[in-house]
């Protein structure tokens, strides 16, 4: 939002995985109402949280998006930090396709430990790339591997290549023990803006969420809690642990791309970001 208020002419376009899903708001930190009306958002809201949004369906969105701001003469600020989304946004990846068909299947199968031995025997590399309890992206993995008839882990060459882009990236960056105690204050913060609530609400719907939607950091483990499979104190301590897991996770990500100019977020960015994307005409 600083960025925006300081240069004319900028609409910002999520790149969040989760702020796509009406009614997950306060557990996905969505703008409010008032700073989207101050500067415009995109790609906020546009599914249902029963709906399982694919990075190709995202892409799509995300591409009409730009289009619709460069046709009005603006700049495009895009800001989140769903890795894989970034980077079919910015490098133009192609995803596989998708096999619903072997994905029910997959899903059917309890033990995320044996999926992930499945696809150790099929795709060696994709399986190390990835925990053996992160079910959703070993289903995923499988999914591709047997509906593709060709290793997961060939359709991501490009994931390794960082060409020229057009676009300006920014990364913020602070100590662990900072980024450790500040996702905590954020959970509390959370927790007192209404998040349980809101975890409660999507449970009672008649519409179950989606698996996608079910995952979400935060959500999962309430989700567990209102459920009656754990306690309050013991679902919140397991999101704040799997959330700085994530945000290492991700660091490492982001890290890898050379292309990112990292400024440090403990002091005041401002002036040095605006600095970089004073002559671009995309930035995230």
């Amino acid at each position: 939002m600083a960025i925006a208020r300081a240069l004319s002419g900028v609409e910002i376009v999520s790149i969040d995985s989760m702020q796509v899903y009406r009614g997950m708001d306060v557990g996905t930190a969505k703008p409010t109402l008032a700073e989207r009306a101050e500067v415009p958002h995109h790609l906020i809201d546009i599914a249902d949280p029963s709906e399982d949004f694919t990075v190709v369906r995202f892409r799509e969105a995300c591409d009409s998006a730009l289009a619709e701001i460069e046709a009005r003469g603006n700049q495009a600020l895009m800001v989140g930090g769903t890795g894989l989304y970034v980077r079919t946004v910015i490098d133009r990846l192609e995803p596989p396709g998708e096999w619903p068909a072997i994905r029910a299947e997959l899903e059917a199968e309890p033990d995320v430990g044996a999926l992930h031995a499945r696809l150790d025997a099929l795709d060696p590399l994709a399986a190390s790339r990835m925990t053996n309890t992160n079910r959703r992206r070993i289903v995923r993995a499988l999914e591709v591997s047997l509906g593709s008839g060709k290793p997961f882990s060939s359709f991501g060459p490009g994931l390794g290549t960082y060409g020229a882009t057009g676009v300006t990236q920014v990364g913020l960056r602070m100590p662990r023990e900072t980024r450790s105690a500040q996702i905590r204050r954020r959970f509390d913060a959370q927790l007192a803006a209404g998040f349980l609530d809101e975890v409660a609400a999507l449970a009672a719907r008649e519409q179950p969420l989606s698996r996608t939607a079910a995952q979400a950091l935060g959500y999962r483990e309430l989700l567990a809690h209102v459920r009656g499979e754990m306690g309050l104190d013991e679902a919140v301590d397991l999101a704040i642990t799997r959330t700085r897991q994530f945000a290492v996770r991700q660091e490492r990500w982001f890290r890898r791309d050379p292309r990112i100019v990292w400024v440090d977020a403990e002091a005041n960015p401002l002036e040095e970001v605006l600095t970089l994307l004073g002559d671009s005409s995309r930035c995230t």
